[in-house]
């Protein structure tokens, strides 16, 4: 073995690397982003979960309790409300994760020794159920204005958790919903981010040029067939978590597709915007990373997302992924319509209107 030799194929590929700025980003940036996304964003206690109180006593007692409550900082009061039907409709639409429940009889309640404060939860989150059992913890032996009397045993708790949707914390009834995005995720992006790049590495491009067919044609003419095998792909994993793990479905099935083709058309898209930009298909493979880390981390198929400080949370909500797993959970396990999500239904039509357009701009210009 010649020194010289190994001395400058090291040297030569020093260099290459030095050039090749997606290889150097990565390098970089992928432990940087790491760091600070297990560091940093990702909190596994739970606090600040958006929650509704409805106080129907309304006496000093009570929000004795609502104050005791939000004290722990578990519980964040984002809505008001005045019945347990209207906590249960904005469960569903998923506007909170928790709804507390102090009915008229409150202090008859506490002086009979039974249960006198319901605390309703999301289950379709597992996470958020245990957040919000702390809850139940709570003594309520010295709520002011209501005399205790000895001789009345105290229940084993005087508040209690009412879980729905998945009470019995099935952790498949919660992954299997966000499984779906994430498979589509890394098979839409990947598929569609090597898409131009390849047509340019087997010299097809010239050919396409040459053609009358438009930047929007060839764009959209790309995304379709990916689309097709985005929604067998849906089917597959539906059938099969209906079939192996009893994942019901309680919303509309044809919902459910609809939140899938947002999600498709949304990674589609994204995937033709970082074709647009690599050199090689190689550097297609390593500028998706910069997407899949992220979507999985920060979008609450892994991690609470209601535990993640805000700057988090903002960049969790330009993700297609985010919004999707609010959308799945809530038609499958809740039985929600897409109408009650409109808010995610929009991010997800702005996002893709957004890549397409920066995706057919980006390649009318490189045509040039």
């Amino acid at each position: 073995m010649n020194s010289r030799r190994l001395l400058a194929v090291v040297v030569k590929e020093v260099r290459q690397l030095r050039r090749d700025r997606i290889t150097l980003a990565m390098i970089i940036g992928i432990p940087i982003m790491q760091l600070i996304l297990f560091g940093y964003a990702i909190n596994l206690n739970l606090r600040h979960l958006p929650a509704a109180i409805a106080d129907e006593a309304g006496t000093s007692g009570s929000r004795q309790v609502v104050m005791d409550m939000l004290a722990t900082g578990i519980i964040e009061p984002v809505a008001d409300a005045t019945s347990a039907q209207q906590l249960m409709a904005m469960l569903r639409r998923g506007e909170i994760s928790v709804g507390v429940v102090i009915p008229r009889d409150f202090e008859r309640r506490l002086e009979e020794g039974s249960e006198a404060v319901q605390v309703l939860v999301d289950g379709s989150d597992t996470v958020v159920q245990s957040a919000a059992a702390q809850l139940a913890q709570m003594p309520l032996v010295h709520v002011p204005g209501v005399p205790r009397n000895s001789s009345v045993p105290l229940p084993e708790t005087p508040i209690r958790v009412v879980s729905f949707y998945n009470p019995q914390r099935v952790s498949a009834i919660n992954i299997v919903p966000g499984l779906i995005g994430i498979i589509l995720t890394m098979t839409m992006v990947m598929f569609t981010a090597v898409a131009i790049v390849r047509e340019r590495e087997r010299g097809n491009m010239e050919l396409l040029i040459a053609t009358p067919v438009s930047s929007a044609e060839l764009m959209i003419g790309k995304v379709l067939p990916y689309g097709l095998i985005g929604l067998v792909q849906t089917s597959l994993i539906l059938l099969l978590g209906m079939l192996l793990f009893d994942v019901p479905i309680r919303g509309s099935v044809l919902d459910v597709y609809w939140a899938g083709i947002l999600l498709i058309l949304a990674n589609l898209s994204m995937g033709l915007l970082i074709s647009t930009r690599a050199q090689s298909q190689f550097q297609a493979m390593q500028m998706t990373f910069f997407v899949f880390l992220p979507s999985i981390l920060l979008s609450g198929f892994m991690f609470p997302f209601d535990g993640m400080p805000h700057i988090a949370q903002w960049i969790a909500e330009v993700l297609p992924l985010t919004h999707f797993l609010r959308l799945i959970r809530g038609v499958m396990l809740r039985g929600a319509g897409l109408l009650e999500l409109w808010p995610d239904v929009l991010a997800l039509v702005v996002f893709i209107a957004l890549m397409m357009t920066l995706a057919i701009a980006r390649f009318r210009k490189r045509l040039d």
